[in-house]
């Protein structure tokens, strides 16, 4: 007898984490199915997506594209929403067993949320939701008796090196970072860079906003703060290291001196399909890894005085409160910014350091806080620009 299908929720569909996890499905749809599919404005690719792979529903943030997509795929007897709004109350649908969250930044917090509170599992991309409101998901994720999968690459690496360790107190993991494309550059040297240099990434294929994330390594401070979510970890028991091959993704290290790394090609469906199809490791096509290839693996330590938004990262996890929500909204707000060519390379985190200092602190925020305090940095944020 075949074992029922996994229906899968994937909240931004055609970005590049949405894309990879549709080529992983498509190879595997003996065992997943497609529920809903979700996009913020690219309705051509999420038709073409829809057209496919049949889900039950789909929705496009951008109500102005709700036409098209609906004569698209209303002959197709696919039901079709429009909005933000929309999304948070689809994704509470009876059919849907797994939820990717891959949508981009803040945007994603709500709709988590709400598919938490509806006892949906979460494959969680989208590590804003965590950095914003960690205190609020992982408490909603406990009552609701709901698992969080990891898709990050380093954070699947730690999850994965510590099945079977539960009782195994952990002395501290290491995040390993790429060190990106400017790993090299002196910070007179930053000043100078485009965007388009900045987009380039020497191993990873994301999307833009991620990938200048790299660059800055406020993405490895964004990883920071949801390590210590996700694992119930210190501070202090969070390290990150640069290891410009990105052939290990992290590493834990146990009380006893122990440490267990993954490894693997810097491949982003290894992670994806480790997340939808856990507990089972499904077998795979992915290119394999071979020592021979990689004869030695470099180290080094983070240069925070180059790359300062780590450092503010660290900053916002030691305060707590609503500081890493104000740090995630600036820098949302200053690499929009920088894509836009109104702001130079370096104003980045000079822009998320002024928002930490200037937006009222509050120790233990609400929902209603967090909302209040993204809403009250991004209009600071834009009037630094």
């Amino acid at each position: 007898m075949q074992a029922e299908k996994r229906n899968i929720a994937i909240l931004g569909s055609t970005g590049s984490i949405g894309t990879q996890a549709l080529d992983v499905i498509a190879a595997n749809m003996d065992i997943f199915a497609v529920e809903l599919l979700t996009a913020g404005n690219n309705a051509d690719l999420l038709i073409q997506q829809a057209k496919k792979f049949k889900p039950n529903t789909v929705v496009i943030a951008n109500e102005a594209k709700y036409d098209m997509v609906f004569e698209a795929l209303d002959p197709l007897d696919i039901k079709v929403y429009a909005g933000l709004e929309a999304i948070s109350d689809v994704v509470q649908m009876e059919g849907i067993h797994m939820v990717l969250t891959a949508m981009v930044g803040y945007a994603g917090l709500k709709s988590t949320i709400k598919a938490i509170e509806a006892g949906k599992h979460i494959a969680l991309a989208n590590k804003e939701t965590l950095v914003v409101a960690g205190d609020i998901i992982t408490k909603l994720a406990a009552q609701y008796k709901v698992g969080i999968l990891p898709v990050d690459s380093e954070h699947s690496a730690i999850f994965q090196c510590l099945v079977g360790e539960d009782h195994n107190p952990i002395e501290k993991i290491i995040l390993t970072a790429s060190g990106g494309p400017f790993r090299t550059k002196t910070l007179d040297e930053l000043a100078n860079v485009t965007k388009q240099q900045a987009l380039k990434h020497p191993n990873w294929d994301m999307g833009a906003k991620i990938t200048i994330d790299s660059s800055t390594m406020m993405n490895k401070g964004l990883e920071v703060i949801e390590a210590k979510w996700l694992f119930e970890l210190a501070p202090e028991k969070i390290d990150v290291i640069v290891h410009p091959q990105s052939i290990i993704h992290s590493i834990v290290q146990f009380e006893d001196g122990s440490m267990k790394a993954q490894m693997g090609l810097p491949d982003m469906k290894l992670p994806i399909q480790y997340a939808l199809g856990f507990p089972k490791r499904l077998k795979s096509s992915f290119p394999r890894f071979s020592f021979l290839d990689y004869p030695s693996l470099d180290f080094e330590a983070p240069d925070l005085n180059k790359f300062k938004n780590l450092g503010l990262a660290y900053d916002a996890l030691k305060r707590g409160g609503n500081q890493a929500c104000v740090l995630n909204a600036a820098n949302e707000i200053a690499v929009e910014a920088f894509l836009q060519d109104k702001i130079n390379y370096l104003n980045i985190p000079d822009i998320v350091e002024d928002c930490m200092a200037k937006v009222v602190y509050m120790k233990q925020p609400s929902y209603e806080d967090y909302v209040m305090t993204d809403q009250e940095t991004r209009q600071l944020a834009a009037t630094l620009i």
